[in-house]
């Protein structure tokens, strides 16, 4: 490259590195184009120093001073240039060709390089570096003995990225401590806590100490097993109450719960008058671990509920509230006067008289559903119905060929499952709560004695639930092959009649 006045030779060569090494790094290190026009301001700013020490080095009073000048100038360019190729390098080129590199080891050679420059200008200076080795291995014994605390951090953040043990965006808990990892600097690594707190944690005391990586990518399934105890009483038999808990949970949506491992319920301990539960899962998500064990306790809440399990209390306590009579009755009376209201909005028992309804009102029983639970299921065979007195559910039909389908949305006042419990038929679609459901729930036993007293009742019931089959062979119609098949698949009313008088044993 031919000479160019007044400037250094190696002033050239500098200038056409930077010119190649700019385009390459500016383009995809967007967030480094602040530091990278600064690296360039400072070239220029020494390719100044050069040509000002060209210019003044032909006098003889500032020749001396002309030609440190020009040394300096050189070495700070030797220093951008090396800034600019080690980016163009480790940030750019190996990352293309799938060679990661840490951040902190890129650092560390680009660092290197320096120094090798550093000394190379130094050697055609004229300094002896003998005795600078000398002198600098003195100087560094000092600051090693003085730095130990700031090398420890060092060093052990250059193992962390070095072996992979810890990654950005890993979840790690020490002691009480649980965060995000969203930095892994020389001296620190920083984490950012569940509250928004960014805490910065020395590298050295990771190093030392034991940390644990919660749902680890790199495991066969990433998840972390969290565990919910709970108390019922010595009264429940304990297989009823484990598989209760673990179908209820498995079948139910719930966001972040893994379905494999499948969530287990197991009975830890007995206490004074309680059987001790703990119902573990896996949680997919570190983040929502209060908000998601807070939903699977109102789901373990809601299947004993259903099933007539209450959570059990210490034999010690003991409630000291006395309740009026008048108060008890006043709670039985609203109580009462509720589940009648949702009998009489059924049309299926419009035309019973306000004795039989009362008697139906006398055998509801709460069942109350949690967000994501399966309230029936398509094809099980349930002899009971359920009558929705608050929330909202979704009602699915599942083709024998296809992707299931959507059918209605039923809230407040909806009832469903009434064919299973006057024939005894399979449910015809899956319902899931959508919401956190308030239900009453009637079985076959508390219809039986009606209908033993009045046989009439299944040709008058029969209409209403040829309609109801009707119904469902509208929302399904769109997804079956023809009409003339859909019309042999559901029965007349004399034929339900007929099913009804044999499930409930009518003669």
């Amino acid at each position: 490259m031919p000479h160019i006045p007044f400037l250094s030779p190696e002033a050239p060569y500098a200038a056409l590195a930077v010119a190649l090494c700019l385009p390459v790094i500016y383009g995809p290190l967007k967030p480094l184009r602040r530091s990278l026009i600064n690296t360039g301001i400072f070239f220029v700013a020494c390719l100044l120093g050069d040509l000002v020490a060209g210019l003044i080095s032909s006098g003889v009073t500032l020749k001396a001073a002309a030609g440190w000048l020009r040394q300096m100038a050189v070495f700070g360019e030797g220093l951008a240039v090396l800034r600019f190729f080690g980016l163009a390098l480790f940030n750019v080129a190996l990352p293309r060709i799938h060679v990661p590199i840490s951040g902190i080891l890129a650092d560390i050679l680009v660092i290197v390089s320096y120094i090798g420059w550093a000394f190379f200008r130094l050697n055609l200076a004229g300094v002896e570096l003998s005795h600078l080795v000398t002198t600098s291995a003195i100087i560094t014994a000092v600051l090693a003995i003085s730095m130990q605390d700031t090398l420890g951090n060092l060093l052990g953040g250059l193992a962390l990225q070095m072996d992979n043990s810890l990654e950005i965006g890993d979840w790690i808990r020490i002691d009480d401590l649980s965060g995000r990892v969203t930095d892994i600097q020389w001296r620190y690594t920083a984490l950012l806590t569940r509250n928004g707190e960014k805490v910065v944690v020395p590298n050295s005391q990771l190093m030392k100490g034991r940390y644990y990586i919660l749902c680890d990518k790199h495991q066969e399934h990433p998840a972390w097993r969290r565990s919910l105890d709970f108390n019922v009483d010595l009264a429940v038999p304990p297989g009823r109450v484990i598989q209760l808990v673990e179908s209820d949970i498995a079948a139910a949506t719930i966001a972040h719960v893994a379905g494999t491992p499948a969530p287990r319920c197991v009975l830890l301990d007995f206490g004074p008058g309680y059987a001790h539960y703990a119902l573990r899962y896996w949680l997919l998500d570190p983040l929502p671990d209060d908000p998601t064990d807070s939903e699977v306790r109102v789901h373990i809440l809601a299947t004993l509920q259903r099933n007539g399990i209450r959570l059990a209390t210490d034999d010690h306590i003991i409630h000291l509230v006395e309740e009026g009579a008048e108060h008890k009755q006043e709670v039985q009376d609203r109580e009462m006067k509720r589940r009648l209201q949702a009998i009489e909005a059924i049309e299926l028992f419009a035309c019973l008289s306000d004795a039989e309804k009362q008697h139906l009102a006398d055998h509801l029983t709460n069942a109350p559903f949690a967000k994501g639970d399966v309230m029936t299921r398509q094809g099980a065979v349930a002899h009971w119905l359920y009558i929705i007195v608050d929330g909202e559910a979704e009602a699915w039909w599942q083709p024998p060929n296809g992707e299931r389908r959507l059918l209605e949305t039923r809230g407040p006042g909806s009832v469903f499952g009434e064919i299973g419990l006057m024939t005894g038929a399979p449910r015809r679609a899956t319902v899931i709560a959508t919401s956190d459901v308030q239900a009453y729930r009637l079985d076959k036993e508390g219809f039986q004695e009606i209908i033993e007293q009045r046989p009439e009742l299944a040709d008058s019931l029969s209409g209403i639930l040829q309609r109801r089959l009707e119904r469902f062979d509208e929302l399904e119609r769109g997804y079956r092959a023809t009409r003339d098949d859909d019309a042999r698949r559901i029965p007349g009313s004399a034929a339900i009649g007929r099913k009804i008088r044999e499930f409930f044993g009518l003669h």
